[in-house]
């Protein structure tokens, strides 16, 4: 699929009209479905977003919000995605909405898998928003070219919605959402802010293996809009 390409002069300028466009998105699907779920990435790159996006006047208590991705720690660790969703974006008017999180009570990742499929608490699906980022190896959610897991992640005929990983050169068990479940997403998005990055996308899209660049399997499968500025 061709890359849709949205450059801004600066990251103030890319918020405030991502976040307008993801208010509009959200909008429409309360309006037509009565609900809207969102899938948003960690990191520090979207945090403004965040901030923008929790301020905006939507009826954020038929949104319910998740990650692409987690890492296996507690909500109160710092390298908690959810700490960091909660903190910046599930405030103000957002503090409405619903969250349904990827970290369970479960000592081990590859434990709770079966527990996530079978929740009644998950988002509605597909999602109305996904929001993604990139890693310099160009992993995207925790669909990492390292870990054991990649094949199975990028499966498009596994059946599965989740998946556990464990990186070989990042911190940190995860659980992330495979590729299967990413790519039905209504409306993608990759959230990306300076030149590294953007060389790094343009660079793994140009490669002959999904596995080795995972990014490159998603933006092969499914329209992406990718938000950049320097």
């Amino acid at each position: 699929m061709p890359l849709v390409e949205n450059n801004f002069e600066t990251p103030d300028a890319l918020n405030a009209d991502f976040a307008q466009q993801i208010g509009s998105i959200l909008s429409t699907a309360i309006e037509l479905n009565g609900a809207a779920s969102i899938a948003v990435s960690g990191g520090r790159t979207p945090l403004a977003l965040f901030q923008t996006l929790s301020q905006l006047a939507i009826d954020w208590s038929k949104v319910v919000v998740t990650l692409a991705d987690e890492r296996w720690v507690n909500g109160d660790h710092p390298d908690s995605n959810e700490k960091l969703v909660r903190e910046n974006l599930l405030v103000g008017r957002a503090a409405d909405a619903r969250f349904f999180a990827l970290k369970t009570s479960h000592d081990n990742a590859f434990d709770a898998v079966e527990h996530l499929t079978s929740s009644s608490e998950q988002p509605r699906m597909p999602f109305d928003v996904l929001i993604l980022g990139m890693g310099e190896d160009a992993h995207t959610a925790s669909l990492f070219p390292c870990c054991d897991q990649i094949e199975q992640g990028l499966n498009m005929q596994s059946g599965q919605r989740f998946i556990a990983t464990e990186p070989k050169t990042a911190p940190h068990q995860r659980m992330s959402y495979t590729l299967p479940a990413l790519v039905e997403s209504k409306h993608i998005f990759l959230h990306l802010t300076g030149d590294k990055k953007r060389t790094v996308l343009h660079d793994a899209l140009r490669s002959a293996n999904e596995q080795e660049k995972p990014i490159k399997a998603v933006v092969d499968k499914a329209v992406v809009t990718l938000m950049w500025a320097p």
